[in-house]
């Protein structure tokens, strides 16, 4: 099973297809086993599956505060 994706508050992610307003950038607002996600062009906020943003994400436009891609995920204890 694969680690999942570190999304952070304040990331900008590009999407694969566009919002109903025609925007394909959003701002991640909430984390969890739901993201939310606010849209950058008419700042209206879903909330997706963790699952199905992962699929969903094509690039981050910009990470938010505290990304460190050189650090990997932390590793879960048993």
């Amino acid at each position: 099973m694969a680690e999942p994706m570190q999304i952070l508050i304040d990331d900008i992610v590009q999407m694969r297809k566009p919002h109903a307003c025609g925007g394909d950038t959003w701002r991640v607002v909430r984390i969890g086993a739901e993201i939310g996600l606010r849209c950058q062009t008419c700042q209206r906020k879903v909330l997706l599956p963790r699952s199905e943003v992962e699929r969903r994400v094509r690039r981050f436009v910009q990470r938010g505060t505290g990304a460190d891609t050189t650090v990997s995920p932390p590793t879960r204890l048993p």
